[in-house]
């Protein structure tokens, strides 16, 4: 849609004013991300129609690549900002297998189209975060405020009555963000160098033991926003922000950077580097350096030697694994297979980098995971050999020892995935997904506190969580007998991310240990929907290695109707 097509109108009870990414009932608004704003724009073009994924990609992220969870968190915002429900929808129904439909009427005024269910097609086309108002700024902010807050609940024992402590970081331990470098070259597929040297700079920050650093997928979650330190170091908890900008340009890089307090506003530390691109590795060391110093760290010697390894020195090595991990985002069989192939390209252009050997190894055994190999065996085998192969060559990141948990797991290989998972919380400290990979496992083994504990740090680390945090939260209540707790958490899961079968199957047993037997129902009947395949056999050869908590679940699923 047009700027000037950007009209205000109502769904249902709901007056829709664009501009402002605004929804209001009465005395009652409620703003909207960007990105959420558009897609019920897009709705609202096309009332009473099914509006398939493709659709959405096509017009709201106009032909990027996107993850499977982007379309479907969207929808999920836009349900909770409506008052929406799945399961009895009012304003936007799920049509399993083709897409969404909107069912509430839509009213344009003076707009004799909106009468007979016809609207124009078009969409918004704003660049994200690009000149947005700031209104769109404080839309942000209010957003990431409201999931803040839902953390905060998540992680306060007297409010939520989850047992285990994890301890807050003490007064003294400096912390940071460290922000999207924006990318200033001409070329939009730069845009993955500038984010894998931020992924490093948080990779390499996250190994200090005096240092709190908040994980990446928080940092990214302020991507294309203009939101001032002020606010970040109010929204996280930090004391600091690291923030900056890439261009890359022939065989020469200008990398912008500066520290800043959030308390005051004011730079702590600033530098422009302008090198030649073979240097940009060298340049990422020099930024860690200059951060160290300004913060007045004092670094174990193992923690100096950890920050004077490289992953790599090729840079063709370094633009291929970056490609595959943009790739491997997608999480599609086809952007799978990609990936497998970008990283082998890593591998080929530097047989000695570890990082490119582990990634290869997740994506293969995601795919065993997803049944997209033709020969299973050989390939979780292949992911295993690598994964081996990743932390001979890189034993100080601690992405190399997730991936050997991480197809440790898809093994059942327990206690290996366990010493792997923790092995890489030993070199970073701040890993959030190292706190959530131990977790899980911990949940396979039965070990519900642990796993409580372990998901309540990553939590602190990673306060804009993905469905998996409250979904092995949930988990361990179920396992603990917690089953009115396990709810809570699980339907959050849910809300996150309405695919996944592995929340749905422990929701289900959740309501029915709680006497709710229809709910119970309903969602057997959702997961025969996303998956016919789904059953009480094919559980059994799941990851859950408690013979006892394993029998109660089966058991569980069985009375809500799961087939045989």
């Amino acid at each position: 849609m047009a700027v000037e097509d950007e009209r205000d109108f109502s769904i249902g009870e709901w007056r829709v004013r664009p501009e402002e990414d605004l929804l209001v009932n009465g005395e009652t608004q409620v703003r909207l991300e960007p990105r959420v704003m558009d897609a019920l724009v897009y709705f609202a073009s096309r009332p009473g129609e099914v509006v398939s994924r493709a659709d959405l990609e096509k017009a709201v992220w106009r032909g990027g690549l996107v993850g499977y969870d982007a379309v479907t968190g969207t929808v999920i915002k836009l349900r909770k900002a409506l008052g929406d429900s799945a399961k009895q929808p009012r304003f936007i129904a799920t049509v399993p297998k083709r897409g969404y439909q909107l069912i509430a009427p839509v009213e344009r005024p003076g707009d004799e189209a909106s009468a007979t269910g016809k609207a124009d097609p078009a969409v918004r086309t704003g660049q994200p975060g690009g000149g947005r108002s700031l209104a769109r700024n404080l839309a942000a902010l209010i957003a990431l405020g409201t999931v803040l807050v839902a953390t905060v609940w998540w992680l306060n024992p007297s409010e939520r009555g989850a047992p285990g402590e994890a301890g807050p970081a003490q007064a003294v331990t400096p912390s940071i963000v460290v922000l999207p470098f924006e990318n200033l070259s001409n070329q939009d597929e730069q845009e993955q160098f500038a984010d894998g040297i931020t992924e490093d700079i948080i990779t390499d920050l996250s190994g200090l033991s005096n240092l709190r650093v908040i994980a990446s997928n928080t940092a990214f979650s302020f991507k294309g926003k203009r939101v001032a330190a002020q606010a970040i170091g109010a929204e996280l908890g930090v004391g600091f922000v690291l923030e900056g900008s890439v261009r890359r340009a022939g065989d020469a890089i200008r990398l912008n950077a500066q520290l800043v307090e959030t308390e005051t506003g004011f730079q702590r530390w600033a530098k422009r580097y302008d090198r030649r691109l073979a240097d940009v590795f060298e340049v990422q060391d020099e930024l860690t350096a200059s951060i160290v110093n300004a913060l007045a760290l004092e670094l174990t010697r193992k923690e100096k030697e950890r920050l004077a390894q490289r992953t790599t020195d090729s840079l063709a090595a370094y633009d291929h694994f970056q490609e595959g991990q943009r790739l491997a985002k997608a999480s599609t069989r086809e952007t799978n297979r990609q990936a497998q192939a970008a990283y082998r390209l890593a591998i080929e252009a530097d047989p000695e980098y570890g990082r490119a050997y582990g990634a290869l190894a997740y994506v293969l055994a995601w795919g065993y995971r997803r049944g997209w190999s033709d020969a299973p065996v050989e390939t979780i085998d292949r992911a295993l050999e690598l994964a081996r192969q990743a932390v001979a060559l890189s034993p100080d990141i601690p992405q190399t020892h997730w991936a050997l948990g991480y197809v440790h797991l898809m093994r059942r290989d327990y206690a290996e995935a366990e010493n792997a998972s923790a092995a890489a919380l030993a070199v970073a400290p701040n890993y959030a997904d190292g706190y959530g990979l131990l977790a899980l496992i911990k949940n396979a083994r039965g070990d519900a506190q642990a796993a409580i504990s372990l998901i309540q740090r990553g939590m602190q680390l990673n306060p804009y969580y993905t469905w998996d945090y409250p979904y092995n939260l949930g988990r361990a209540l179920y396992t603990q007998g917690r089953f009115d707790r396990a709810i809570e958490a699980l339907e959050d899961a849910r809300a996150r991310n309405e695919h996944v079968i592995s929340i749905r199957l422990f929701l289900a047993a959740s309501y029915v240990r709680a006497g709710r037997l229809d709910d119970a129902e309903w969602e057997v009947e959702e997961i025969q929907v996303l998956n016919p395949e789904e059953t009480l056999s094919h559980l059994r050869k799941g990851t859950i290695e408690s013979q006892q908590l394993l029998d109660r679940f089966i058991e569980d699923l069985r009375t809500a109707g799961l087939p045989e």
